[in-house]
């Protein structure tokens, strides 16, 4: 797999659960499905949106081969960050050998690295896991931004072949796509509200929360973008607006979980900490919802 591999949507997944907490294997397959007959470019599992936080390792794994399983023709980017070096790598070993064609790989949490850290930390998984691998920057989450020099350098590793942009500032992600723009190296919006001046900076797609629930439209919208059809592209964005809004008015993955069983995908159960929308924000969801309809 190469940077071109990354090109396009990549949802991703939320994970089901059963009343009792468990996973939802057989919904988890369906869903997987449903998602590459969309059209989706690839699938990310065990991420932010698949509540990855609450899982053991071994669950992780069990999701990442229920999802290998599945599919036919997309690649599976599995979740294997942590703020842990060690774990990550194991993590990472364990996804490789349950099938992932690729890696997403959160920069370390709570520990709050320097920039040679961070790096060595990335460098590790890199050198010891023959998989493409994506850097995901996500401060609001890790309390770091990646530095931009360390993207950069990271990109010259063979195995680190894009970077998932989470921070919400466009000048920091335009400056990767600039100072990567010869390397073998994807840059891929992790925010829907910025897939469209992400992809038009030159970036080469998204990895999704809302195209859980709505994969036709993000697919439509990133494809129009990749082709140069930028009316087409206001025009979808303008339609998913209000969704993108509403999936991020309350701590993801809460709105999306609530919103696929609103739609009857899967249920809108959850691992503690998190908890049910607020009555507002759930009522708000539900119109968006009803109004794409």
């Amino acid at each position: 797999m190469t940077h071109d591999t990354f090109t396009g949507v990549f949802p991703a997944m939320t994970t089901p659960f059963h009343d009792d907490e468990s996973i939802d294997h057989d919904t988890l397959r369906a869903h997987a499905r449903r998602l590459e007959a969309a059209g989706v470019d690839g699938l990310v599992p065990v991420g932010t949106t698949g509540e990855s936080a609450t899982m053991s390792h071994d669950e992780h794994v069990e999701v990442v081969e229920t999802v290998v399983d599945a599919v036919d023709d997309v690649p599976v980017i599995a979740g294997s960050g942590s703020n842990n070096t060690r774990e990550a790598l194991d993590l990472s070993e364990r996804a490789a050998d349950a099938g992932a064609d690729g890696l997403l790989l959160i920069s370390p949490y709570y520990n709050r690295p320097e920039p040679d850290g961070m790096e060595e930390h990335f460098r590790a998984v890199a050198d010891a896991v023959d998989l493409p691998q994506i850097i995901y920057n996500v401060p609001s989450r890790t309390g770091r931004n990646i530095a931009v020099e360390s993207a950069v350098a990271l990109a010259e590793h063979e195995n680190v072949v894009g970077y998932k942009a989470a921070s919400g500032d466009l000048n920091r992600t335009n400056e990767v796509v600039e100072r990567t723009r010869n390397e073998n190296f994807a840059v891929l919006s992790g925010d829907d509200a910025l897939t469209l001046p992400v992809v038009a900076q030159g970036g080469t797609g998204c990895i999704s929360v809302a195209a859980n629930v709505e994969p036709e439209r993000v697919v439509a919208l990133v494809g129009s973008a990749l082709a140069g059809d930028l009316d087409r592209a206001r025009e979808l964005q303008y339609e998913l607006g209000d969704l993108f809004r509403a999936l991020f008015a309350e701590s993801n993955p809460i709105p999306i979980n609530e919103a696929m069983e609103m739609r009857g995908i899967h249920s809108a159960t959850m691992r503690s900490p998190l908890c049910p929308l607020q009555p507002e924000t759930r009522q708000r969801l539900r119109r968006v919802l009803e109004d794409l309809e």
